[in-house]
């Protein structure tokens, strides 16, 4: 009875089995390469080390370690893929805009079972699982918006919104009510910033363009979270499936956008966001390599506070 409680309560990697403390205790190390430097990475008495130029930067013991995410160019090591893989530990290699190109995964005996759970939801359940996405966004947007000291349309209606969630009968409505929700955040919480209406992957003007790579990154790191703990990213219970779609992550991203949304708002307020950093060319914002990195960092630091 009792290795039946902690393989329902906990996971099994490599034939290690982890507890939902153990699980606490784990750390999630995520690594930016610097361009220029031979930036390493290797295994060293049992511990992960970063290098850069032959220096140490960081370490980290095995027995701490659930995953690595490495953004941007680097070494590895054949020694710290094969003993990483054997303690448990998860390597996920990320391009500068946080896209998951490669994972190198520990194996884990309840992949199996979550995956079957995923795929045998229910429509009811699905569609209860995501008025709950809807509802949790809406939320956050509106505490956004309190903590900003706005209380138009979106804030003064969460209630009455809240209702008309519970109301909706299929996915189809709530991406309606998601749509109006967010049009009406977007002009009440950015307006101080000259902000015109949400043109995603357009890129007409700054506000949009940022919002645009700050979502990316945010898509892509809990993609490969997502795929860290066993889910197949491409069956989503909300956006339903589509053809090279990570269905699920677009669930799973929309009550977290509020994180860029607020760091981009802080940036503008610290001055942050240098307008002569971006150019235009036939109606297109775009951003020097230079400067892309700099914004990445800004996005970033929000992302791993969170």
């Amino acid at each position: 009875m009792r290795e039946q409680h902690l393989r329902a309560s906990g996971v099994v990697i490599n034939n290690i089995m982890l507890t939902l403390p153990d699980l606490r205790e784990k750390q999630i190390i995520f690594i930016r390469t610097e361009q220029g430097l031979a930036n390493k990475i290797k295994i060293a008495n049992e511990n992960i080390v970063f290098m850069k130029d032959e220096k140490v930067v960081n370490r980290v013991s095995c027995h701490k370690a659930l995953a690595v995410f490495i953004v941007g160019d680097i070494s590895i090591t054949s020694r710290l893929i094969r003993d990483g893989l054997q303690y448990g530990v998860s390597f996920f290699l990320l391009k500068s805009n946080f896209d998951l190109y490669a994972s190198l995964c520990a194996s884990a005996e309840a992949n199996y079972a979550v995956r079957m759970k995923q795929y045998a939801i229910s429509e009811p359940d699905a569609l209860a699982l995501s008025k709950h996405i809807v509802k949790n966004k809406i939320e956050n947007q509106c505490a956004l918006l309190r903590e900003r000291g706005k209380t138009g349309a979106l804030a003064s209606e969460q209630e009455k919104i809240a209702s008309t969630i519970s109301r909706a009968e299929n996915q189809e409505k709530l991406l309606g009510i998601e749509g109006s929700a967010s049009k009406k955040f977007f002009e009440e919480y950015f307006s101080d910033i000259g902000w015109r209406r949400r043109l995603p992957r357009a890129k007409p003007d700054i506000p949009n363009f940022l919002l645009d790579m700050g979502y990316t990154f945010l898509f892509n790191f809990i993609d490969a979270l997502l795929r860290l703990h066993g889910f197949d990213t491409y069956k989503g219970f909300y956006h339903q499936l589509f053809f090279q779609r990570k269905s699920l992550a677009c669930d799973m991203v929309e009550p977290f956008r509020c994180v860029i949304d607020k760091q981009l708002l802080k940036a503008y307020n610290l001055g942050r966001i240098k307008p002569d950093d971006f150019s235009f060319m036939k109606n297109q914002c775009s951003l020097g390599y230079e400067a892309r990195s700099r914004y990445a960092e800004l996005f970033m630091e929000a992302i791993m506070q969170h």
